[in-house]
């Protein structure tokens, strides 16, 4: 029943990681239990007896860990161990609690932990584990739960912040040297117990030197005396705060502050008797206000201003603005700076509300003399005139001057004015302007049937401002002259029945004139002289600008003529006088018995009463029938004389003669006499032909006069003779037709054992063509082959 009796022991270690400047105690605590330690025996009280029995315990070797770690391997935190592991692995450490697993893993065999993510002291700054080490084959625990404490210790990583900026302050104007603004304060999120990451220093960085910021607090406060809020209102001033006592290398943050200096009674009150304003100002825009101050307040200081004199009376005006306190001067006529450079108004304020009581210290107002002057603005060049109207008759000349235009500089410079048209109001070019003159003249002749009027707009700008431009309006009306003839109008065409009579009205005529002259259209009737004998119309003038067409006979017939001409002449009244011959065309129709036209053609045709419509289409379209047939058969028919050509035949580029006989070889003796080259003489009285078909070439020989051949028996002999005569009289006829042709043939057939036949290539070899070959091709061959081929004689050839 003794009380336990521990041991402890502390030890002072140094991470490596840590600054040289700063030591940190770390504990390695080894709890050992009054068993741990050997009772002492008994009579020895000093306790030296020899250890019994020996508790296991936890060792340890770190609790504290750097923030933001940034290696490439986990971050080694310590190392769990139990006596009673001997290294063989029998052992299996277990760790639990806030992060395990997640942030910190544990070796179970060697009791190494690690962080396996990058801690944030800001996050969270304590971390509690529980140990525990069992057996690991029967999962027992060896020693009892202990539990492990991981302090995340800080580095500098978060600089100060200023959580409500930017800043809004007012300050007194005149204030002292001194006088609190406003106070200011930093946060850093770093740990305010370890060493200076969060020992935050403030500076001013913009707003010297009319403020100035205390270090250690934060507080701004007035630096210069004085500050006049009418000559300077507000303030910018730009705070620093930095982390690490403002030693280098310290994080740091800023802010704004907005400071406005707040007005105090310093100025005594001061009636303003000058004003300006521009030339230009309108009627109406404000020139200033005045102010006469009354020391009471409430509506005993209210005023009511009017103008009482001064040469400025009728130009300017004045009124109370609705607190009652001021008086406006306003514009009420154009100012002009080079008529009046200034003025001067003598103005009253009057209480209106005076106490009848206090009227002995004199009466409830005062006036004051307010000088206006007007300054000078560079104006654009005026007009003498609002706006310009000239007439111009149409059949003016191109150049004809038809007015000018003037405008001068208002100013005192007085700068030469240039003169111009724009070009949308004149799109077509009818005039022209003289550049420094204004004299505006015609470019194009004008017609006043087509545009009556013109309006176009004339800019004046100054030389030396090109940017200074008015504009003035130009009307000119075109004036009209008789330049155009009468015409008729809608009636060109009219009819009479057959039926009229004599003097009944045909139709009444009128004419249209674009001209309008002043008096009004008056137009004279008559027929042109060609028609005057008329025998079957005539013309009455009305006088009205009207006139009739009369019949002058009866008994009117399509049959004898069905359309009349009738040629008008219409001239006007006005000079030159205008005229122009109009022609009326008159049908003869036959009418019903209210005059209206029925048929105006000569004769209508009628359908035989036998012959049905019906019957007429089947007929017309039995033709149609017929003619399509005939039209598809000429079709069929030039088809099948078309003879068939197979692609290969179509590519071929050469003059093909095609017979429609096949001759039989040897044995035929049908198609020629074979006579007649042992005997050309005879040809003509001996000749045999076939009897199934007429040869479409006949012999050459019948056609050429017949030589006397050398060697008249019968053999191979008169045939070359035959030959050698006909080439001798052919060479010396100078006038004998070329009957010999030389044909050459690209194409050559496929699938012969002879090959090629062709004799396009030999030019390319010397060497003599073998024909030995035709002796294998047969008997057909036989005869080509005792020609052609090698034959052993001694006799010289022929030719």
């Amino acid at each position: 029943n003794k009380p336990p009796r521990c041991q402890l022991l502390l030890l002072w270690i140094l991470p490596a990681d840590l600054e040289e400047s700063w030591w940190v105690p770390l504990t390695l605590l080894m709890v050992l239990p009054h068993s741990f330690v050997a009772e002492p025996a008994e009579g020895d009280p000093g306790g030296s007896a020899l250890l019994q029995r020996v508790k296991r315990g936890w060792v340890w070797n770190q609790f504290f860990v750097l923030e933001e770690y940034t290696g490439l391997e986990p971050q080694y935190i310590g190392k769990l161990h139990s006596d009673m592991d001997k290294g063989d692995g029998s052992i299996r450490y277990i760790l639990t609690g806030e992060g395990a697993g997640t942030t910190f893993t544990i070796d179970d065999s060697t009791g190494d932990i690690h962080a396996i993510q990058r801690l944030d002291r800001e996050v969270k700054s304590l971390y509690v584990l529980r140990a525990q080490a069992r057996n690991r084959l029967t999962d027992m625990p060896l020693e009892p739960e202990s539990e492990l404490f991981v302090k995340i210790q800080d580095i500098n990583d978060n600089e100060p912040k200023f959580l409500d900026g930017p800043y809004q302050a007012t300050v007194p104007e005149m204030s002292k040297v001194g006088t609190p603004v406003i106070q200011l304060t930093a946060t850093d999120a770093d740990d305010p117990t370890y060493g200076n990451s969060a020992r935050v220093v403030y500076s001013i960085l913009e707003g010297q030197p009319y403020f100035s910021v205390d270090a250690k607090t934060g507080m701004v406060r007035v630096s210069l005396a004085d500050m006049d809020r009418e000559t300077r209102e507000n303030y910018t001033v730009v705070i620093q705060a930095k982390d690490m006592g403002g030693q280098l290398g310290g994080l740091a943050g800023t802010t704004t502050i907005n400071i406005t200096l707040s007005d105090v009674n310093d100025n005594a009150p001061v009636f303003e008797k000058s004003k300006h304003v521009l030339e230009s100002a309108p009627m109406g825009s404000v020139v200033g206000r005045i102010w006469a101050k009354d020391r009471d307040v409430g509506v005993n200081a209210d005023m009511k201003y009017r103008i009482i004199d001064g040469d400025g009376r009728d130009t300017f005006d004045i009124s109370t603005d609705p607190t009652n306190r001021f008086g406006i001067i306003m514009v009420k006529k154009l100012l002009d700076f080079e008529k009046k450079p200034s003025y001067t108004l003598k103005v009253e304020g009057v209480n209106t509300h005076p106490d009848l009581t206090f009227q002995n210290p004199g009466p409830f107002k005062d006036v004051t003399i307010v000088h206006v002057s007007v300054e000078d603005v560079d104006e654009p060049p005026l007009f003498d005139s609002a706006a310009y109207y000239t007439e111009l008759p149409e059949d003016a000349e191109i150049g004809t001057v038809m007015g000018t235009v003037t405008a001068r500089d208002p100013d005192a410079a007085n700068n030469t004015v240039r003169y111009s048209i724009e070009k949308t109001s004149d799109p077509d070019k009818f005039f022209y302007i003289e550049l420094t003159s204004g004299s505006l003249m015609t470019m194009r002749s004008l017609d006043r049937e087509e545009i009556s009027w013109h309006n176009i707009t004339v800019l004046a700008m100054e030389m030396n401002n090109p940017s200074q431009i008015s504009s003035v309006s130009v009307a000119v009306k075109v004036l009209d002259v008789n330049d155009n003839p009468p015409s008729l109008t809608h009636y060109l065409e009219t009819y009479v029945c057959e039926n009229a009579k004599a003097g009944q009205l045909v139709e009444t005529v009128t004419a249209v004139d674009p001209d309008e002259p002043p008096a009004g259209q008056h137009f004279h009737y008559s027929l042109a002289p060609e028609a005057a004998n008329n025998p079957n119309f005539t013309l009455r003038d009305n006088q009205d600008n009207t006139a009739w067409i009369l019949t002058r006979r009866s008994s009117w017939s399509q049959k004898d003529q069905t359309v009349f001409y009738l040629p008008i002449l219409i001239s006007d009244d006005e000079q030159p006088v205008q005229t122009s011959t109009s022609t009326l065309t008159v049908r003869v129709c036959s009418c019903d018995h209210e005059g209206n036209a029925m048929s105006c053609n000569a004769e209508a045709y009628s359908l035989p009463t036998s012959l049905s419509r019906g019957a007429l289409i089947a007929i017309l379209a039995c033709i149609f029938v017929l003619l399509v047939m005939i039209l598809l058969m000429l079709s069929l028919r030039s088809h099948w004389k078309k003879p068939y050509l197979c692609d290969e035949e179509e590519n071929i580029h050469e003059n093909i003669v095609r017979y429609d006989d096949e001759g039989g070889g040897e044995e035929d003796t049908e198609a020629f006499d074979i006579a007649a080259m042992w005997n050309p003489r005879e040809v003509h009285h001996r000749g045999k032909t076939r009897q199934d078909m007429l040869p479409e070439i006949e012999s050459l020989s019948r056609y050429v006069p017949q030589a006397c051949v050398v060697g008249g028996g019968r053999g191979d002999g008169n045939v070359h003779g035959y030959v050698l005569a006909k080439l001798l009289e052919a060479d010396g006829d100078p006038c004998a037709p070329p009957y010999d042709s030389l044909q050459t043939y690209a194409y050559e057939g496929d699938g012969s054992i002879a090959e090629s036949l062709s004799s396009l290539q030999s030019g390319n070899s010397n060497a003599d063509h073998e024909y030995d070959y035709l002796n294998d091709w047969g008997p057909r061959f036989k005869k080509l082959a005792e020609m052609y081929g090698v034959v052993e004689t001694s006799s010289p050839p022929v030719w």
